[in-house]
């Protein structure tokens, strides 16, 4: 059993949601404001045509409907999808902007006798 504290995703992601314009700016540049959605490029494939790629600035929600498989609920998975970082990691960024605690914290590291 391990003695590290659970990974608050669900507390970042909630301060997340009320700065995801800002996120979406930051992470995403060049995308426009419709209603609740920031709709932008998608930067992970040749995307030259806005539309398909959608950020809800209220909820978090964002999907690319041209790939069925990219879509997700919070800034956290965002970043995981923008920039192939793994969940923690991509926690660790989000509470970095969000000014959460755990984004102030480093990886755990293995102990030198560890096992590789």
């Amino acid at each position: 059993m391990s003695d590290l504290p659970p990974i608050p995703f669900a507390e970042i992601a909630g301060m997340a949601r009320p700065m995801m314009l800002d996120i979406c700016r930051r992470w995403v540049i060049g995308g426009r404001i419709k209603g609740r959605e920031y709709i932008t490029l998608n930067p992970t494939r040749s995307d030259r045509t806005l539309g398909s790629f959608r950020i809800n600035i209220v909820s978090g929600a964002w999907a690319d409907f041209a790939v069925p498989a990219a879509r997700g609920g919070d800034a956290i998975s965002l970043g995981c999808y923008l920039f192939d970082w793994s969940p923690v990691e991509s926690a660790r960024h989000v509470a970095r902007m969000v000014g959460h605690p755990f984004g102030d914290s480093q990886p755990a590291k293995k102990p030198d006798n560890a096992a590789a």
